[in-house]
């Protein structure tokens, strides 16, 4: 993969994404497609979304060494920090797997309200297909510029209209969905508004996110499944070796 151009830094952060094309090789998404399956296969039921909409499995890179590779993987941290602007820290990772013809939709929501962060500058996704995701195996779908609304509540996943509640001007942004072939990435602010459609294929939409964040962030207090075992004070900076430096 070439270097980023000005022109895609400025498009993420003008609309708050970017699809770049081909950030894994062929011979290495086939190798983390395999390990992820194996991973999903072993943990399915540790899955943190109970909903049935997706399972979720968070921080691989903690417990599978070839997950970890993925999510420490140094050509896309160059990208993450180049469209942050700031060096980053990874939060935590996750597979993110829709199983076939699972027939729900991701409703549209921010990533941000979740977290436990305070003082941060910046934080982001890197939304990697480990298989080709058309719109009908559940790509997602971005709403451009709305990650300048940054002072919502935790949105649910599962209200299609929870977000539009929030903040009705969202409604009406023209909705951009990006398919992927398998290898390809979408980087989204964390503050984005952004679903994934469902998956009607028979084939699962298997998905590796890696979720960066402002190497300054520190832990405001609110209860977090990465962070809960920590036993963190407000204030405590998240960093040290739960959170590493991508490269």
């Amino acid at each position: 993969m070439s270097e980023l151009s000005d022109e895609v830094v400025a498009e993420y952060r003008q609309n708050g994404f970017v699809r770049v094309p081909g950030i894994l090789g062929p011979e290495e998404v086939e190798r983390f497609r395999e390990a992820a399956t194996a991973y999903l296969d072993k943990h399915r039921s540790e899955s943190l979304e109970k909903g049935g909409v997706f399972a979720q499995l968070v921080n691989v890179w903690q417990h599978d060494a070839i997950g970890r590779e993925l999510t420490l993987h140094p050509a896309v941290a160059r990208v993450a920090e180049r469209l942050a602007g700031i060096p980053v820290r990874v939060w935590h990772d996750q597979l993110l797997v829709k199983e076939p013809h699972n027939n729900a939709a991701t409703e549209f929501h921010q990533d941000r309200p979740y977290w436990p962060h305070a003082n941060d500058r910046h934080s982001l996704s890197a939304w990697i297909a480990l298989v080709d995701v058309p719109p009908e195996r559940g790509c997602m779908t971005f709403l451009p510029g709305s990650h300048h609304q940054t002072t919502l509540q935790p949105q649910n996943l599962h209200d299609e209209d929870d977000l539009f509640q929030l903040a009705p001007a969202l409604r009406w942004i023209p909705r951009v969905t990006v398919p992927l072939r398998a290898g390809d990435c979408t980087f989204h602010n964390s503050y984005t508004g952004h679903m994934a459609l469902p998956n009607r294929t028979d084939l699962a939409r298997l998905a590796h996110v890696t979720i960066y964040m402002d190497e300054a962030t520190q832990y405001n207090g609110r209860p977090h499944p990465v962070t809960d075992s920590l036993n963190l004070k407000p204030g405590d900076p998240l960093d040290g070796d739960a959170f590493p430096q991508p490269h």
